[in-house]
């Protein structure tokens, strides 16, 4: 590496260690994205991903050349094989073609220890990918079997929370009807092989979709009065909290209370269109260094306070090709260049919403239950338009970001 570019790194790991490397006890997971033609060389990112003390790191693809030079550095990987590729994934062969040219060539140098076939396949309303999905699934399944490589790679795919009914409160949480019999499937897939479900959640779109209802500390994660559930006592004070339990609720709901969940994705944009309210520097920094310091932590959510929160920060670095609006391309914690996209400013964790979950009230002051929330509508189709970080796609969430409002309404009153 040329001395001027080895400086350049070394002063951002030593700037950035200094607010990062104190606070990281818990492994933090990245989104590496790369729909972009300037971002730097896979070489020059690995230290760019140790200055935020990031041990995971999820792809969307298996890019060879990122795989490589991530070898004996102990960083795990999620790789991704892409909603284009599960019909042909159906096929056996196929599938086991695939492992072995993008996997087992990497391994063991390169720590690769699961593969997520597909993105956010079950909202696309897209019958013919849907039902290629298990089938993919279990075809790399059983690929990894035959390499003998199913005990330390193992197989699932990502969702997005509009995959829920209801979220509100957590404890009602409850997947769509139309998804039950797909779900299920799936979810006895993941029980059987013990992997993950992975959950893509933004508390950003909640608040794009109505600021004046949706109270910006409590997304943000900054100290609030929080929430009660009525019906568990449980003690809310940040939306993304509330969001995972609803996911254990649903999956406990259809027999699956110890599935694992993991957070594929979540983030703040630093940058956006007009009518992107909260899409800012400010708020970024707010909701990425706070939810990074919750992760240290080692505590769960409010329903599994001991489960450790596995949860991939999206992203590593703006990509300036993505489609969509501003938001989409300015979702990084670096900009193309290796410098910072903003100062996280992780200092203590004293003033953070989450880092004292308890049940009751805060300060003395009794917590009001949430209120009963007005019907919502039942189908998926009603709601406000979100694109997908990862793929740049739309889709709707529409109950799922009504019951969000709801949840973070008695705020204000």
């Amino acid at each position: 590496m040329e001395f001027h570019r080895f400086l350049f790194y070394a002063s951002i790991i030593l700037s950035i260690s200094v607010y990062l490397f104190p606070i990281m006890a818990n492994s933090m997971g990245i989104n590496y994205g790369q729909i972009a033609d300037n971002l730097p060389s896979p070489e020059d990112v690995v230290p760019i991903v140790k200055s935020i003390g990031a041990t995971k790191v999820k792809l969307y693809d298996a890019d060879p050349k990122v795989l490589k030079a991530f070898a004996n550095t102990s960083v795990e990987f999620i790789v991704g094989l892409g909603n284009e590729y599960l019909d042909k994934m159906r096929d056996p062969a196929k599938a086991q073609a695939w492992v072995k040219q993008n996997v087992q060539s990497h391994l063991p140098a390169t720590k690769i220890t699961c593969i997520f076939v597909g993105n956010e396949v079950l909202t696309f309303n897209d019958t013919s990918l849907s039902n290629s999905l298990l089938p993919a699934m279990q075809s790399v399944h059983t690929a990894l079997v035959n390499l003998g490589l199913d005990k330390q790679v193992t197989v699932t795919t990502a969702h997005s929370l509009s995959i829920l009914e209801t979220s509100y409160p957590p404890s009602s949480g409850a997947f769509r009807e139309d998804l039950v019999d797909c779900l299920s499937e799936t979810l006895s897939f993941h029980q059987k092989t013990g992997s993950p479900f992975l959950i893509n959640a933004y508390p950003f779109f909640a608040y794009k979709g109505n600021p004046k209802q949706v109270q910006l500390d409590f997304v943000l994660f900054q100290p609030n009065q929080g929430v009660i559930d009525p019906a568990t006592n449980l003690h809310y004070d940040n939306m993304l909290y509330a969001q995972i339990d609803a996911v254990y609720n649903a999956l406990a709901s259809l027999g699956y209370k110890k599935l694992p969940v993991h957070i594929s994705e979540t983030g703040w944009p630093s940058k956006g269109d007009e009518d992107e309210v909260g899409a800012t520097p400010d708020n970024a920094k707010k909701y990425n260094g706070n939810l990074i310091k919750l992760m240290s932590k080692k505590t769960g959510t409010p329903m599994r306070p001991n489960s450790d929160l596995n949860i991939y920060v999206f992203a590593l670095f703006n990509e300036n090709m993505k489609p969509g609006p501003t938001s989409e391309r300015n979702y990084g914690l670096f900009k193309p260049d290796g410098t910072p996209a903003y100062s996280l400013g992780i200092s203590s964790t004293s003033n953070v919403a989450g880092s004292n979950t308890t049940t009751g009230g805060t300060n003395g002051k009794p917590l009001s239950p949430i209120p009963t929330p007005p019907s919502t509508p039942t189908s998926s189709s009603t709601g406000y338009l979100s694109i997908s970080p990862a793929t740049g796609r739309y889709e709707f969430v529409g109950t799922v970001l009504l019951a969000s409002l709801i949840l973070t309404k008695m705020l204000l009153w």
